[in-house]
């Protein structure tokens, strides 16, 4: 595919050009897509072309959207719930970003490298996720699927096939490993109210500083704890960082479930997605 499709098509499925199209009422990457992939689109709801559109995706042009949407929904809504687990995405970890998290009793981070990835960062993303998480997974095509099995047949790192009919499948579990772990890269990734949280729920209160000195005070309480606490009450509250109308959220299509689920949606926005989706 040339680069002028894929720019077209990496852009068509974002938080920005949806919300230009829902709330501005015009986006010129949604219209340009529209134009470039369907013939008969003056006849057809927006739904139908977002169909469309995503249908392309996965025949011919599997992207970063198209893996992370499939993770969502068929782990987040089709192996587990909304209302029981929690999905993170792009969360800064050292030098790195985790693609994709999944907490519930657990957490996992999913590493995506699709067919048009290569592996030159994997070692470096590995290493900086295992200092935050215990548990992760590759997920990659059924091109580079060989080249990943034997690059992690000795890591604790799982193994998951994204095939070209859209189906995830398991290939290596992911073994926990907590020998990497690192109190310091944890409390980074943590936001101000989390580490709050978990400050106040070990000791009953959080340092009587100056602003100044807050955080590093903060960081140092966070770091007296033993590892497995440390960890245990890191995951606790990073589960609850996402918090989304599940209800309204349930009725969105399938192709939009990763865009709308990070996309912090009101009522009201549902209201506007619904009447742009029909129209």
């Amino acid at each position: 595919m040339d680069s002028a499709n894929s720019i077209l098509l990496n852009r068509f499925f974002t938080r920005n050009t949806f919300k230009q199209v829902i709330v501005d009422g015009e986006s010129s990457a949604y219209v340009a897509t529209i134009r470039r992939y369907i013939a008969d689109y003056l006849g057809k709801t927006n739904k139908e072309r977002i169909s469309e559109i995503y249908q392309h995706l996965k025949s011919e042009y599997q992207n970063e959207y198209y893996y992370k949407n499939t993770l969502l929904n068929k782990l987040l809504l089709g192996v587990h719930s909304p209302r029981t687990t929690t999905a993170l995405t792009e969360v800064p970890i050292g030098k790195s970003k985790a693609d994709f998290i999944l907490i519930n009793g657990k957490a996992i981070v999913y590493e995506i490298k699709t067919e048009l990835d290569n592996f030159d960062r994997l070692d470096g993303q590995m290493e900086d996720y295992y200092k935050a998480f215990s548990r992760m997974v590759v997920v990659t095509s059924e091109k580079n699927y060989d080249n990943v099995q034997q690059k992690l047949q000795n890591s604790p790192a799982g193994v998951c096939l994204l095939t070209k009919k859209g189906t995830l499948r398991i290939c290596k579990e992911p073994i926990e490993y907590c020998g990497m772990l690192s109190k310091p890269i944890m409390f980074k990734v943590l936001r101000k109210n989390e580490y709050e949280q978990i400050l106040i729920k070990v000791f009953g209160l959080l340092p009587d500083v100056s602003q100044f000195e807050y955080y590093r005070a903060c960081q140092r309480l966070f770091e007296s704890l033993p590892t497995d606490v440390a960890y245990r009450m890191f995951i606790r509250v990073l589960k609850l960082r996402m918090k989304i109308d599940i209800d309204e959220y349930l009725k969105t299509p399938y192709e939009l479930k990763f865009l709308i689920y990070f996309s912090n949606y009101k009522k009201s926005d549902y209201v506007k997605l619904s009447h742009f989706l029909s129209t």
